[in-house]
């Protein structure tokens, strides 16, 4: 990677994008035999820096640094001196001078990571968890993974692949940073949703865009449903949640019409009965665990080839 942070997916090539997911196949390979963990980072410093909750994305950073060796901080914003009115460059610039060499952060605020990266208050890698409706580039990347391990033939380009994401894209960094990262690799992209819940910038991306989700179902390679993000909403963006759920969600007769090869995903936490029915997130046609799984696995390669080198041992040993 050329770039010492991980701020959007915009700050990687295509090349640097299928680096990340080979490192992260190889990390598979590697750890699914004897050595579960490798000392690549023996002796270095992790700070998960979440300002927003979060369970999935903290976890599994912390899981990757880990089995990578590396010394894992965990800061939360509750109960710490944020609430008291510490500032981000004053929280950061603490963290640092505790040994923090990489910091990952989560922030309500959109461009939080960038100014934290570009401020030259710190000296640590930066990488982006969130910010505000901004972009999620780890969440697109292990979305990448999973989806072009199911579809081997796509490995390095994903050209002639159909990919819909459903449902709440106007409050949605994740479908941000996968509509940017799936069409660099090739694959075509349609975003379904209420118009409500589409951004009126979405109209100028590289995507199509539908209001029928039964139109679209039956075309589509994989089908990413998004959790309705009722915290960021301050309006009524959709009569009911039993409309919503009648015309966007992924129950069980629109679970008949995928084709049998397309798989479903979800980035978490899911509303279950809303956006997806548990008959469809637990058939066999989903990859939402697997999506959980690799998301370690990809987070370690980001951390390994920010941090460790360009190069994965072969051999290891157990620490």
């Amino acid at each position: 990677m050329h770039t010492p942070h991980l701020l959007s997916i915009n700050d990687l090539t295509k090349s640097e994008a299928l680096e990340i997911l080979d490192t992260a196949r190889e990390l598979s390979r590697i750890t699914d035999g004897a050595i579960k963990k490798l000392p690549t980072l023996r002796g270095r410093t992790v700070v998960n820096l979440f300002f927003e909750d979060s369970t999935r994305t903290r976890l599994s950073f912390e899981a990757a640094a880990k089995r990578l060796s590396a010394e894992v901080i965990n800061f939360s914003a509750k109960g710490s001196s944020v609430s008291k009115g510490e500032s981000l460059k004053d929280t950061a610039q603490t963290l640092e001078a505790m040994g923090a060499e990489l910091m990952i952060i989560r922030h309500p605020t959109s461009g939080s990571a960038q100014r934290l990266a570009e401020s030259g208050w710190v000296k640590s890698h930066i990488v982006n968890a969130g910010d505000g409706m901004h972009e999620h580039p780890t969440q697109a990347l292990l979305d990448a993974y999973t989806i072009r391990s199911h579809f081997p033939e796509h490995d390095r380009d994903f050209t002639g692949l159909r990919i819909g994401i459903v449902g709440d894209i106007l409050h949605s960094r994740v479908a941000r940073s996968n509509v940017l990262l799936l069409t660099a690799l090739g694959a075509r992209v349609v975003l379904i949703g209420p118009p409500t819940l589409i951004p009126v910038g979405a109209y100028s991306w590289p995507v199509d865009i539908s209001y029928n989700l039964d139109e679209e179902i039956g075309t589509l390679d994989a089908i990413m449903m998004l959790r309705v993000q009722s915290e960021r909403m301050s309006d009524a963006f959709f009569p009911t949640e039993r409309e919503y759920a009648r015309d966007f969600g992924l129950g069980t007769q629109r679970l008949k019409s995928l084709r049998k090869s397309a798989i479903i995903m979800h980035p978490g936490p899911m509303n279950r009965g809303l956006e997806i029915s548990a008959a469809s997130a637990d058939s066999p046609q989903s990859v939402i665990l697997e999506q959980v799984a690799n998301g370690v696995l990809v987070r370690m390669a980001v951390l390994y080839l920010l941090m460790g080198g360009t190069s994965i041992p072969t051999e290891g040993v157990l620490v």
